[in-house]
């Protein structure tokens, strides 16, 4: 730091080895207290606080708190009965000689800054800048700019190019609902704000860029959630003449080196256990699973086929068993039946192992003795094990409500263990999914992946068995990347999108950058997004992405501290060719 007019120090530069040095110190008024007649002032600077005082104590009157100052005077020793181990410069304070006001504050502030995390986020949001002050909130900001800092030494390091790609760009229909901006010169038409730079990506390999990443700003036009706003950010990253597993393994090398480095919790060891999606949606119900929790969803369908239990006909039936939990009593197990029926089951059934080898609860009495024994054996039982069911005649909805359950069963039962992040990838998603509601099939995961065969997939499969190279990186229940090998061949391209309800013309046109570039000499490529956010979220144990960022939207989707969105005059609007149509009331 170099020494000038408003400190020749900071906070952290103080220490008990410099009492008799003249200082000047600037910052924030953090508190001003009265300690028997004697008035005491906190200043808090970028690094740390420290306690200032004074013989002449009309030197502070007219201070407010969170006015900006500087102080200059003489470090003293404090008095043994005011040394704090609270702060690194608890042994010393200044005697101020001269104090002068830079920034005043207003006397009331809309929220306490040291408590401001307590506050209604809408308040605190709107105030960003005061919220920053709070130390937690900033060091969250600070973090991010570390960590920010070692991942683009690190891709440096393996030798990646950083290039930026533009805000300004087409709408492409797929993903979510773009975010749009009118064109002035171009009345009628509009640009949109990407959702990834997807394309663009693709183009620096037909372009020879072989390794590639930024740091890239995404938009996404849809409601907010915890662990999405409409902009975030995220390590993007593409590379040519690439397998998926060099693109796993360069992934597993990211994620374990920045939570190992920045975080103090315990890191799955590399290689990352690896699940098909298939398969997780059996076992776990989702295809983000939370391993975390031990507990694992199997398939009763067979065991009960014969069942004669309404509910059970010709349903999928999952089941979980739990060890251990028979004694609880019935107000606990009523909590499960509850948290079902909050998720839209008609409720959940459940039996429990006895001592004598027989089974006791609700389910019971709907069950044969060879189905009780069948089940017992098969799953594994013991005493005071307990089973729940969840059924439903479509397959999805039964994966994903055993899911919900299984994560509600291992937060009760504290399975939990908030000190682990336990990643894994999943892999071998299906190319498309069925929409019952449309009765179409729309793309699974990244449109612009490659299937596991190829063109011959699609000439050859049904589109449900279509396999592709894609891949999403997990922890703790949240998706922290996505990637894909991507399909470089143009007729295998256009067919994935033909299956979706697209014509060939259709998608030439709205990919009309691509479909022109690849037509010059396209190099196989692949690779990953991880979430910048979402990574930081996790190490510092934040429950929303909006905590580590610097100026985010509110949930509701608003910037309260601009005031947008807004309005536009009408001669802006006129500009653009715009009108607003008013929404009629009936």
């Amino acid at each position: 730091m170099k020494k000038n007019i408003y400190r020749t120090h900071q906070c952290k530069d103080l220490d008990v080895t410099m009492v008799g040095e003249e200082v000047v110190i600037s910052g924030w008024i953090e508190s001003i207290r009265d300690h028997g007649g004697v008035l005491f002032l906190d200043l808090r600077d970028n690094t740390d606080v420290l306690q200032v005082v004074s013989n002449d104590d009309s030197i502070f009157k007219g201070l407010t708190r969170e006015s900006v100052i500087r102080v200059s005077g003489t470090l003293r020793k404090r008095d043994e009965e005011t040394v704090s181990d609270k702060i690194a410069t608890g042994e010393i304070e200044l005697l101020v000689s001269k104090l002068d006001v830079l920034g005043k504050s207003k006397s009331e502030l809309p929220f306490e800054i040291m408590s401001s995390k307590a506050t209604k986020e809408d308040v605190r949001l709107k105030y960003r800048y005061l919220d920053m002050r709070n130390k937690k909130v900033k060091s969250n900001i600070m973090l991010r700019a570390e960590i920010l800092h070692f991942i683009r030494n690190k891709m440096y390091d393996l030798g990646f190019t950083e290039v930026q790609t533009p805000i300004l760009t087409a709408s492409s229909p797929e993903g979510a609902r773009d975010f749009v901006v009118p064109s002035r010169l171009f009345k009628g038409k509009f640009f949109a704000l990407p959702q990834a730079p997807q394309i663009y990506k693709e183009l620096l390999m037909v372009g020879g860029f072989e390794k590639y990443f930024q740091i890239a700003p995404c938009f996404r036009d849809e409601d907010a959630r915890a662990d999405r706003t409409l902009e975030f950010y995220q390590l993007d990253l593409e590379m040519a003449y690439v397998e998926e597993d060099e693109v796993l393994e360069l992934g597993e090398d990211i994620f374990y080196d920045v939570f190992t480095k920045f975080s103090t919790k315990k890191v799955s060891p590399k290689p990352f256990r690896r699940i098909a999606y298939r398969d997780a949606m059996e076992m776990y119900g989702t295809d983000k699973p939370d391993l975390r929790i031990p507990l694992v969803i199997k398939d009763a369908s067979e065991v009960l086929k014969d069942t004669s239990f309404g509910p059970f006909k010709q349903a999928a039936i999952k089941v979980i068993v739990v060890d251990d939990i028979g004694t609880k009593p019935n107000s606990w197990f009523n909590e499960i039946v509850d948290y079902a029926t909050s998720i839209g089951m008609p409720g959940i059934g459940y039996v429990t192992l006895m001592e004598d080898g027989s089974l006791k609860g609700p389910i019971d009495k709907f069950l044969t003795d060879e189905e009780r024994a069948s089940l017992i054996k098969e799953f594994g039982m013991k005493k005071d094990s307990v089973m729940f069911f969840i059924a439903n005649r479509s397959l999805k909805i039964a994966q994903k409500f055993a899911g919900q359950i299984r994560c509600e069963l291992g937060r009760k039962c504290g399975m939990i263990d908030p000190d682990r992040l336990e990643l894994c990838i999943i892999h071998d998603f299906p190319m498309f999914e069925f929409d019952e509601a449309t009765r179409k099939y729309d793309f699974c995961h990244n449109p612009f992946s490659m299937p596991h065969g190829g063109i011959k997939d699609y000439e050859e499969k049904k589109p449900e068995d279509i396999l592709a190279y894609q891949y999403d990186f997990v922890c703790n229940g949240n998706e922290m990347a996505s990637g894909a090998i991507r399909n470089h061949d143009l007729d295998s391209l256009a067919k994935g999108f033909e299956v979706v309800g697209y014509t060939r013309e259709e998608v030439e046109e709205k990919f009309k950058s691509i479909f022109t570039a690849f037509q010059y000499g396209c190099p196989p490529h692949g690779g990953m997004a991880p979430g910048i956010d979402r990574i930081i979220m996790l190490i510092q144990d934040e429950p929303n992405l909006r905590e580590v960022q610097a100026f985010p939207t509110s949930a509701s989707g608003q910037d309260l501290m601009m005031g947008s969105p807004s309005e536009l005059t009408k001669k802006q609007l006129d500009e653009l060719g715009i009108v607003i149509q008013k929404e009629k009331k009936y």
